[in-house]
């Protein structure tokens, strides 16, 4: 009876501790990192490499950051040559194979949906270009929830005990997820045909989901820091055709939006972009109601 009972205790202690243990996942943006928590719970352990008051493009690769890949069973990242000034060195001198691209352990989430501006010419004196198109694909939340199918999916490989745990989880999340969006998008009905200026090409997914007009960008060229000369031009252009708001991420600095506004007396929006980049978007969902309301609060 004593070892019959030993055995039914040790079964259910091992049971536990696999049903607790958690996967660790190195994920590059917020976005990222938070929509595994939403298919992972409490079976997933995600890091996230970068924060929201900075550019992903640029980030260093810190021994921080290999640390954390060295012990993790999976990276998500967004791909599409957004992260390539430090990942491929944090992966290389990782020293996990599991995580190396090609290998099951290694997601680009980009991989996964409808890519925009993609160049027809690759040309280094036009800017940052993305060979692969616009990296920025979370500004719209349809590409969210295309993401998060085949992370599910991938979560469950990596991890197969629990692959029924995820694939209910992202049942769920998709269920609130398509109800968010149907929601949004009659809320921001009234965006549609807005002419608006970026400070960056950072926009082209939310203009394509909102029906938003990009008729100017502050950057001369992507990558490269407005100008006065640049800015001038863009005044001029606004007297003959007029904008509706000048956007910019929490990273962008704020001085040539804000001078551009000013002058053509428009407002200047500060846009979160991704998890974090203000008080209210505190998640995937907070994310997109945030951006709306700001968005529709430059029309009044």
């Amino acid at each position: 009876m004593k070892n019959v009972l030993g055995f039914l205790l040790t079964a259910a202690t091992l049971g536990f501790a696999q049903q607790a243990a958690a996967i660790n996942v190195f994920t590059c943006e917020p976005e990222w990192g938070a929509l595994v928590q939403e298919l992972g719970g409490d079976r997933v352990s995600a890091y996230v490499a970068t924060n929201p008051f900075q550019d992903p493009h640029r980030v260093q690769a810190k021994p921080s950051l290999l640390a954390q890949a060295r012990r993790s069973n999976l990276v998500v990242c967004t791909g599409a040559e957004l992260e390539i000034g430090w990942l491929p060195i944090v992966l290389r001198q990782s020293g996990n194979d599991a995580i190396q691209p090609g290998k099951p352990g290694y997601f680009e989430a980009a991989n996964y949906v409808p890519k925009l501006e993609i160049p027809t010419r690759l040309d280094r004196a036009a800017g940052d270009v993305h060979p692969g198109g616009n990296p920025h694909i979370q500004t719209d939340p349809r590409n969210i929830g295309r993401v998060a199918t085949a992370l599910s999916q991938r979560l469950g490989e990596i991890d197969p005990v629990n692959a029924p745990f995820y694939q209910a989880r992202q049942r769920d999340f998709a269920k609130r997820w398509s109800a968010a969006i149907e929601r949004w998008q009659k809320e921001a009905a009234p965006l549609r045909g807005a002419n608006i200026v970026s400070h960056h090409k950072s926009w082209a997914y939310l203009n394509a989901w909102l029906g938003m007009r990009e008729i100017a960008e502050l950057e001369p060229k992507p990558g490269v820091e407005p100008t006065a000369t640049h800015l001038e031009k863009i005044l001029t252009q606004l007297k003959r055709e007029p904008a509706r708001m000048v956007i910019r991420t929490p990273y962008d600095d704020a001085r040539a939006s804000e001078w551009l506004a000013n002058r053509a007396k428009i407002p200047a929006v500060m846009v979160p972009f991704t998890v974090g980049g203000s008080d209210k978007a505190k998640d995937l969902f907070g994310l997109f109601d945030d951006t709306v309301e700001r968005l529709l609060g430059a029309l009044k």
